[in-house]
């Protein structure tokens, strides 16, 4: 569905509403190209083309929600959504009073559209099953159009459209042994595919190479991008939002009662007006273009949605309660120096089965597997057998790290369980002086 669709028949929807009704319509679209890869062959390609519609109906303090996936035939999709509007009707009048209810009764407009169309995913595929000849490649590619609505009948109108592409994918040399490799954004660059491939040509180089056993101890190292996204997965559940703050439940706590802090070089926001997202809640507030979550290691500001907003009296700054377009700011070491001044201990490209071992003082565990290599004088001499890690974030980020790269890699969901995710984080790598790998 179309913005002049939407807004049409989101009017024709307001149209019908009696008495002091409210119905905010919020509109989820997408078009979009799927391939799935396996030993460098296509095995499944398909294309998707969806939009689903969710209303939601208040009068005073009482408030019903429904949803409903449109056909694009404009009358089927209005008599359908004219009968979900009489369900939700029908409910509203047995419903309580909902106290955390709150939406933006300013009425707001907004069009944005981010990004450029990709090449066709054929010619993708085409290029990369060339580029990628010899190796045992999995992985899933996703790309096109994703939309995003709102209409609301006290005179809110958003749209926001983004068009983008990410590849997942895996190199295999035998068994477990392989290197892992994501490229996603809102530009198409052939040259960093190319670029990617030969790096993970050169990592199964590595990998064919005896690996070594390392026992748990503490070790210097530098954590890719990709390993760094990991923490953060950690620190937005929980970190962030209001509700956790306000009850005490957050891992950050003595990071808020500046009992620990980060590094100064640590510097977290949330950069709404960068990501893939809409710019809009479906309350119809508009999001800051950025959230400060951490100012030069110290605590900045929390996520408010609309319902912890309400409970706690404050703004709403955000959609839920985790970042969506996480950017953690770029160091001083170049990519290029990141061997040398590592020196000799671990590099780590990825982490993985993440969890809080005790989150009273942000400790995290989790496993190093694909691309972890041993590093001796700035060289990678052999990759390392699979190890668990045990370590608290106050000495990953805070006293234990010694730089961030100048560099910094996009990186996108590749989630598709209810369409294709509009989650990224643009994150640097982290060289630290110990991480404790526990067995």
């Amino acid at each position: 569905m179309n913005q002049d669709a939407f807004f049409t028949l989101t009017e024709r929807l307001h149209s019908g509403l009696t008495g002091s009704e409210v119905l905010f319509s919020n509109l989820s679209g997408e078009v979009s190209d799927f391939v799935r890869l396996n030993r460098n062959r296509i095995r499944q390609a398909g294309h998707v083309q969806s939009a689903g519609l969710a209303l939601t109906l208040i009068d005073g303090a009482r408030q019903v929600e429904g949803r409903c996936e449109l056909s694009g035939e404009f009358r089927a999709d209005l008599s359908q959504t004219r009968h979900l509007l009489t369900r939700l009707r029908e409910r509203l009048a047995d419903m309580p009073d909902d106290p955390y209810l709150q939406y933006s009764t300013a009425p707001s407009t907004s069009d944005r559209r981010v990004g450029e169309t990709s090449p066709p995913a054929a010619e993708v595929m085409a290029d990369l099953i060339r580029a990628a000849d010899g190796l045992d490649l999995v992985g899933i590619w996703a790309s096109g159009d994703l939309s995003t609505g709102l209409a609301s009948s006290l005179g809110h109108r958003h749209w926001h459209h983004s068009q983008s592409f990410n590849l997942d994918w895996s190199c295999y040399l035998e068994t477990d042994k392989a290197v892992k490799a994501s490229l996603g954004g809102l530009h198409w660059d052939a040259a960093a595919l190319h670029h990617r491939l030969e790096t993970q040509r050169h990592g199964l180089r590595v990998m064919a190479r005896p690996a070594r056993t390392i026992e748990p101890g503490r070790y210097r190292a530098y954590l890719a991008p990709a390993a760094v996204n990991e923490l953060m997965h950690m620190l937005s559940w929980g970190g962030f939002d209001l509700r956790n703050h306000r009850t005490h439940q957050t891992p950050l706590l003595r990071l808020v009662r500046g009992e620990r802090q980060f590094s100064p070089q640590i510097t977290l926001r949330e950069e709404h007006e960068r990501g893939l997202t809409a710019g809009f809640t479906a309350e119809g507030f508009v999001k800051p273009a950025v959230v400060t979550l951490i100012d030069g290691g110290k605590f900045g500001q929390c996520l408010v949605d609309a319902r912890s907003g309400q409970e706690y009296g404050e703004a709403v700054n955000a959609a839920g309660d985790a970042p969506e377009a996480l950017a953690l700011a770029a160091g001083e070491m170049p990519l290029t120096e990141v061997l040398a001044r590592l020196d000799t201990g671990l590099f780590i490209g990825n982490l993985w089965y993440c969890n809080w071992s005790d989150p009273n003082d942000c400790r995290v565990t989790g496993m190093t597997r694909f691309g972890t290599y041993w590093v001796e004088h700035g060289e990678i001499v052999c990759p390392v057998k699979v190890m668990r890690f045990d370590d608290s974030l106050y000495h990953l980020l805070g006293d234990g790290l010694e730089a961030l790269t100048s560099e910094r890699e996009l990186m996108l969901s590749a989630e598709t369980y209810e369409g294709r995710a509009t989650d990224s984080a643009l994150l640097p790598g982290l060289l630290v002086s110990g991480i404790t790998l526990a067995l």
